[in-house]
């Protein structure tokens, strides 16, 4: 249907909403509370448009188009409204921009300067509300929170509804919840969904720079799969573009003396998986095998389905396999003690910070493989601070021998990468052939397939949300035999999506992201983890007995107890 935008004509589908149009042409209608990804609230109130013919001003994201329609997105009426509604949000939204995750890309800071809205004109109301923090992995600001909603939702779509509302009513509040039966997984959507920067990583903007002070260590980074195609962002790349060496050059020029790539990490992790996953099959058993890359997947089994721990694989996640090795064969290697390298991942993911402190993933002398976990978005804030700028500096290669991976180890970045990788490996295994085009079915939000190596037949599903996979193990509960091997990744399409990724992030950048990790794969000559020239080298010189395979490479899982949250004291606060 054709509808009018301020005296222009433009294409609509039946069902769209006025600013989905709008946005889909690049048109200007301020939005604070819309997110693709969710339902529509309509409580900003930013994108009032009016109608013409009709009475009042409309929500442009709740506002279903008709044909013919003729829309005003701009008049003094509008922007009174706008300019009022503003107003309310700066009334109890307590600002600190200083260390806010959307940096220069705050929409209610353009919208304040837009509208002439002067941010302090009024005290805060939520300025004595209390922070808290979730676990070693997310800051949750409630003097921040502008009564969106957003971040509520997106913990029910998980499936955990850690996060709850209290005092319902005009003041409600959004609060972690007490119930003994609910904690947070650290998947960080909160964070990725939240207009006002309520929401961030534990030690984001503030502990950056620890590991690049201590000139007695070794510092070596090591960075995952998908933030090749996600750094750019931040410096105004196009969305998937792909910046691995320019990644490698900013990190150097940051003082950091070795860089690696978890990619290579991955490429053991899917020779173990793969290793793992015949055996199980041969011998029927723990079947489904989950993938257990994801610490807020292995959470999420741990505290809410502890039944279902057996199935997950015993593989290492790939940062914590690299750094095993980077802190044994490497350090070995180049003759360094271990205790004086520092390992910092550079991860899209919040709950990466949770995982590193499990003592399960210590190696020999209770050595951590891992140090920090910094995001892109921490990482970004670093490039900035030293005034590095990925569009104007010289390219680099990461560092031998550890920074070459294969197309299957890059691929770990978008959603089903894990699985294609491991069964690439298991084709060329048993039947020495390259695995064929998987053809997934999509139902219901969960990828589904039948792939025949040799004379098996494997059923394999792929899912990303956790929400999507607390409904599969509820079939799984009645029907083991669903599947035989499931890839569960906590956010949605995977780690490109992650909550340590750049903001904003939606469904079309998510796939732009993605697409810039397939186009890696296709290029590469080693497209199996197991050619890998570095794997062959490491495996035949190093991990040559079961015992140290093992201790680098596998670890167990465990029930675990609530962890729950604290309220930092008003110094931790001041701090934070």
């Amino acid at each position: 249907m054709k509808i009018i935008i301020d005296g222009k004509s433009y294409l609509a589908k039946k069902g769209e909403t006025i600013l989905e149009v709008a946005q889909r042409n690049h048109l200007e209608i301020p939005a604070l509370c819309y997110h693709s990804d969710l339902k529509i609230k309509s409580n900003c109130r930013l994108c009032l448009v009016e109608i013409r013919g009709r009475k009042g001003l409309f929500p442009s994201c709740s506002t279903i188009v008709e044909p013919g329609m003729e829309i005003i997105t701009d008049s003094p009426r509008i922007r009174r409204a706008r300019k009022i509604n503003l107003e309310l949000i700066f009334a109890q939204y307590r600002e600190e921009c200083q260390d806010c995750l959307w940096g220069f890309r705050c929409q209610l800071l353009n919208f304040a300067r837009k509208y002439k809205i002067k941010i302090d004109r009024f005290e805060d109301r939520k300025k004595n509300y209390p922070v808290y923090q979730f676990g070693p992995a997310i800051i949750f600001d409630s003097s921040k929170c502008i009564d969106c909603r957003n971040c509520l939702e997106v913990c029910q779509k998980q499936g955990v509804g850690f996060l709850e509302t209290k005092e319902k009513g005009a003041f409600f509040r959004i609060v972690p919840s007490s119930d003994k039966n609910k904690d947070c997984i650290y998947c960080g959507q909160c964070a990725l969904h939240c207009p006002a920067g309520a929401f961030e990583g534990v030690g984001e903007f503030e502990e950056v720079e620890k590991p690049l002070k201590d000139k007695n260590k070794i510092v070596i980074f090591q960075y995952a799969p998908s933030i090749r195609t996600t750094i750019g962002e931040e410096f105004g790349f196009a969305y998937g573009k792909v910046l691995t060496n320019r990644l490698v050059a900013g990190i150097k020029k940051l003082g950091v003396d070795k860089v690696f790539d978890v990619s290579v990490g991955a490429d053991f992790t899917t020779v173990e998986e793969a290793k793992e996953l015949a055996e199980r099959i041969e011998k029927k058993r723990d079947l489904p095998m989950f993938t257990s890359c994801c610490p807020s997947w292995v959470k999420f089994v741990e505290f809410y389905y502890p039944q279902f721990i057996p199935n997950l694989t015993t593989v290492r996640s790939p940062h914590i396999i690299l750094g095993g090795l980077i802190k044994t064969y490497w350090a070995e290697k180049v003759k360094i003690n271990p205790k004086k390298i520092i390992v910092v991942s550079i991860m899209p993911c919040l709950a990466k910070k949770y995982e590193i402190t499990r003592n399960e993933l210590f190696i020999q002398d209770k050595i951590k493989p891992v140090d920090y976990v910094l995001t892109t978005r921490e990482l970004a804030y670093l490039f900035h601070r030293h005034q590095i700028d990925l569009r104007k500096i010289k390219p680099r290669k990461p560092d031998n021998p550890l920074g070459f991976p294969s197309g299957a180890g890059v691929i770990y970045g978008a959603s089903g990468g894990v699985m294609e990788s491991a069964l690439r490996t298991l084709a060329k295994n048993i039947t020495g052939k390259k695995l064929g085009k998987i053809k997934f079915k999509e139902v219901d939000g969960i990828k589904k397939a039948r792939v025949k190596i040799g004379s098996r037949s494997l059923k394999i599903g792929v899912i990303n949300g956790i929400g999507k996979a607390k409904e599969i193990l509820e079939k799984l509960k009645i029907n083991p035999s669903l599947f035989d091997y499931l890839e569960v990744m906590a956010c949605w399409d995977g780690c490109i999506g992650g909550g340590g990724q750049p903001v904003p992030t939606n469904e079309e950048i998510r796939k732009k992201r993605a697409e810039g990790l397939r186009q890696i794969d296709k290029k590469k000559k080693v497209r199996i983890a197991q050619e890998n020239p570095i794997v062959k080298k490491v495996y035949q010189e190093f991990l040559t007995e079961p015992d140290k395979i093992h201790s680098l490479c596998h670890t167990f899982y465990s029930h675990k107890p609530r962890v729950g949250f604290k309220i930092l004291s008003a110094n931790q606060k001041n701090n934070h």
